[in-house]
């Protein structure tokens, strides 16, 4: 069996060049052309009310064929858009600057707009590097670079960079971790390192759309949570850890301050303590000062050893 060999310029990207246009003759070609169609229509009219000439038919006929040409070349730019110019089927260029102008005739234009367009992707339910479910969103900041890749690379290229988007949203979410607790050493996650996240969502959206003549401006994660079906679950666990972060902190606290005044009561001279005592102290403190409620004191009235 023999490969088909695909013809050599369908190989080839189109790519976007600058057509020929001319900005400054198009008022005076837009008032020649209404003269003409003026004066070609007088002479139809002439024509049907007067038997005239052989030579006086075709000037009118020429006239008119003029002022169609020079019609069909007028075009006009809104700021913000361009106009992808075809003759026949084939790319001529891409007008781009705004305004009134002329271009060759006989051609087609299609405008496509190169201001700046931003979506938000749909929220996605997908698994994290550790098969966790997470729901997320992005919004996508985007503008058309290249016109001729925009208008011919693909069917329709606003649909083109919303699935491309998708797709790259969920290639991102499975390799890395929802939480940094999950994350080794080292590594992001999306909910501790959403810049990082971010410029590699940003890569790989660019990557995936550049034959379409796409660029990417910006992109951020503007939604991100645990799936409601482990919601629950991950928020106990994220009360669980924060609760052991502040204990360790309050024990840590606590312990200086314990030090602090067995210390000064030491140096001042206050009181004298023997191990028993001092332990006795110490037991007391640590209690009063990491008991989540309020301690209610008692007064001993003898001896520590009665």
């Amino acid at each position: 069996m023999t490969d088909i060999v695909q013809p050599e310029d369908t190989q080839v990207a189109i790519s976007e060049r600058p057509a020929w246009h001319a900005g400054a003759g198009a008022a005076v070609a837009a008032f020649l052309a209404i003269i003409a169609l003026l004066a070609g229509a007088a002479g139809l009219v002439l024509l049907a009310i007067n038997q005239s000439s052989p030579g006086y038919v075709v000037g009118t006929v020429i006239l008119v064929i003029a002022a169609a040409l020079l019609a069909s070349m007028i075009m006009m730019v809104s700021p913000g858009h361009t106009l992808v110019v075809q003759l026949f089927g084939k790319y001529v260029g891409t007008v781009r600057p705004a305004g009134l102008g002329l271009v060759l005739p006989l051609t087609s234009r299609r405008q496509v707009s190169v201001r700046v367009h931003n979506f938000e992707t749909a929220e996605l339910k997908v698994n994290d590097s550790t098969g966790n479910p997470v729901n997320i969103a992005a919004i996508i900041v985007w503008q058309v670079a290249d016109t001729a890749r925009a208008t011919f690379a693909v069917e329709d290229y606003e649909e083109f960079i919303i699935s491309q988007a998708e797709s790259a949203l969920r290639h991102v979410t499975t390799s890395h971790p929802y939480d940094a607790d999950d994350a080794v050493a080292g590594a992001t996650s999306l909910r501790g390192s959403t810049d990082q996240v971010a410029g590699e969502l940003a890569e790989q959206v660019a990557a995936r759309v550049e034959l379409a003549g796409l660029e990417i401006l910006e992109a951020r994660i503007s939604s991100l949570a645990y799936a409601p079906e482990i919601a629950q679950a991950m928020l106990q666990r994220q009360q669980a850890s924060a609760l052991l972060a502040a204990r360790e902190k309050i024990v840590e606290g606590a312990v200086g301050l314990v030090e602090n005044a067995l210390t000064r009561l030491e140096d001042n001279g206050i009181v004298e303590l023997d191990d028993e005592r001092r332990a006795a102290m110490v037991s007391n403190l640590l209690v009063v000062l990491c008991s989540d409620s309020r301690t209610t004191p008692v007064v001993n009235t003898g001896s520590l050893y009665s």
